[in-house]
């Protein structure tokens, strides 16, 4: 189980994840980095669900995004497709959350690609509670707060919530479109 966050804010996109791996009721590890930079840094990722179905489909993410050109939508779709077609595929269990400068995607199984509307997406078991947290945070909290800032906060609150989630996070940044405006 895990928490990821991705924040879309004043220019900045920010993707953060707690670092514990869970089996069972167990954790089996504090500092796992579930979010990771693809295509020279220009995208990232972040997974939550089935440690090994997420890798697989990492990989997959990012030959669609070569075979894309870079761009993260189009490879969106063609991986759910293929997630959904597939019959091997469609036994992972997995959710996949991707950003680059313009757009931020959830990516599932069932064939779904979700743009979020506001910029905040929040997956794993945690991931409810962490954009709940950032949603408030953007809504009232102080205006100069970073994009990094808010999912720092909102995957702490989190962490003090969900059993499935620890405070060891690690998040990666990159400029929005809007930050070249």
């Amino acid at each position: 189980m895990t928490t990821i966050l991705c924040v879309r804010h004043q220019g900045t996109v920010a993707m953060g994840g707690d670092g514990q791996v869970s089996v069972g009721n167990t954790v089996m590890k504090h500092d796992a980095r579930k979010v990771r930079p693809l295509a020279g840094g220009k995208v990232l990722t972040g997974f939550a669900g089935s440690a090994a179905d997420a890798f697989a489909l990492l990989e997959r993410f990012e030959a669609k995004l070569a075979d894309a050109s870079g761009q993260v939508r189009r490879a969106a779709v063609e991986l759910a497709k293929e997630w959904r077609t597939d019959r091997a595929l469609r036994r992972l269990e997995a959710l996949i959350a991707v950003a680059d400068e313009e757009v931020s995607l959830i990516i599932s199984g069932s064939g779904d690609v979700i743009e979020p509307e506001d910029g905040v997406i929040g997956i794993g078991s945690g991931g409810s509670y962490a954009a709940a947290a950032a949603k408030a945070l953007l809504r009232h909290g102080p205006a100069d707060l970073s994009a990094r800032q808010i999912v720092e906060a909102g995957l702490s609150i989190a962490g003090e919530i969900c059993v499935f989630t620890n405070g060891r996070l690690h998040i990666q940044e990159l400029p929005s479109k809007e930050a070249s405006k």
